[in-house]
């Protein structure tokens, strides 16, 4: 196993770099370098600087009209693009369900819709959580009824991730109550803006309404609309699952983050503390550690050899590392944290001492550090709780 970049690799990861360097809106690299709010068009304008150029779907095989690329290729944009500070590609569309749709859809299904969510024109939600269906997703109660070329579908889905902007979701329904509860879930994709259906915004500490309610009121979903076999749902989403909790996991992000951590620390006068700089490197060391095991699973990808089953594993080490990061950040920032102040957030103020000049008094007064911490506790929970994936890991990985 060669964890090493070979020269062709290093000029790929070059030309990605320049290529993002020249493209990457310098506004929405400030906001993310910083941490400050992203809007739906700020998210929306890079996924369609990436569709254009044909990247969005970077994940995606050329016959499908993606560039083709390897693990290792793969890997290295995400990284590029993490570090120069471009905004997260909203993964539900080109990283979750497009993959499904690949794998699974009819040749119709993947011309209707693979071509909107590659340039980014169309945006999608994921409706799998309900309320007491989350980790025990085959528990789940929304119900789709058969009735002709039809089917009426009914109940409620929650923690949907920026459903407000959501123009479709691809939705988990109860199709059958017969066998075990996993036989009987099928997979439907839905137009949001057909009647009977209502987004209710969740409002989080922050005051963001990042995830919603989502309630389905005898909704017509046509019968063409059904990924592959009604029943065989609960197989799709194991499928899309995988590339969910590798996705969560998001190295790259991390080793963006810790530099910011590094900046904030030096900033507000505590990168001198031994002790927290020990724990700097301890969270460190961490990311090191995950980023071998992504190259790990990278390595045996691009040689052709089986990797063990570290989807799980990925999500855990990853939201752990999120969770330690955004602590860290709010121990340094102390009380300036605490406040949430949205205008003093969005002129510039992020644990930089430099810039207190701007408020009254010349003392920082806010951070949005608290909220994201606050809001990072749900890392451990949502794509299967780590709980449960500790569980999967020793059953499937360990024996």
């Amino acid at each position: 196993m060669d964890l090493n970049f070979t020269a062709e690799e290093l000029a790929f990861r070059a030309h990605i770099r320049q290529w993002v360097a020249e493209h990457l809106p310098k506004d929405l690299s400030h906001k993310v370098h910083h941490a400050l709010h992203l809007s739906r068009d700020d998210l929306q304008r890079w996924a369609k600087i990436l569709g254009a150029k044909g990247w969005l779907g970077w994940n995606w095989p050329v016959e499908f009209g993606g560039p083709g690329w390897n693990a290792v290729q793969r890997h290295l944009f995400e990284e590029e693009c993490a570090l120069a500070g471009a905004p997260r590609v909203v993964p539900f569309g080109p990283v979750m369900v497009a993959p499904v749709i690949m794998a699974f859809g009819n040749r119709e299904q993947q011309q209707r819709f693979l071509p909107g969510i590659a340039s980014g024109e169309v945006w999608w939600s994921q409706g799998y959580s309900e309320p007491g269906s989350g980790s025990d997703l085959a528990s789940l109660k929304t119900r789709a009824e058969r009735r002709g070329k039809v089917y009426i579908v009914n109940g409620q889905k929650t923690w949907t991730t920026l459903g407000q902007y959501g123009e479709w979701i691809f939705c988990l329904v109860r199709t059958s109550n017969e066998g075990k509860p996993q036989t009987g879930i099928s997979f439907l994709l839905i137009d949001m803006k057909s009647p009977g259906i209502t987004v209710r915004p969740i409002v989080l500490l922050d005051g963001e309404p990042e995830v919603n309610e989502v309630w389905f009121d005898n909704v017509e979903v046509p019968a063409e609309n059904l990924i592959g076999e009604e029943n065989k749902g609960w197989t799709y989403a194991k499928h899309l699952l995988s590339h969910e909790r590798t996705n969560i996991a998001d190295v790259n992000r991390a080793k963006r983050e810790l530099e910011r951590l590094k900046r904030i620390a030096k900033a507000e006068g505590v990168w001198e503390d031994a002790r927290f700089r020990d724990q700097i490197a301890l969270l460190e060391v961490d990311i090191v550690a995950l980023e071998m095991m992504v190259l790990r699973v990278l390595s045996a990808e691009k040689s052709g050899k089986q990797s063990l089953d570290v989807a799980g594993l990925l999500k855990i080490r990853g939201s752990e590392i999120q969770q330690r990061y955004t602590e860290l950040m709010l121990l340094a920032a102390g009380p300036a944290s605490v406040p949430l102040v949205r205008e003093a957030m969005e002129a510039g103020w992020q644990g930089d001492q430099a810039l207190t000049a701007l408020w009254p008094g010349e003392v920082a007064q806010a951070a949005p550090l608290a909220g994201t911490y606050f809001n990072y506790r749900k890392t451990s929970i949502y794509g299967g709780s780590n709980e449960v994936q500790r569980n999967i890991v020793a059953q499937t990985v360990l024996g």
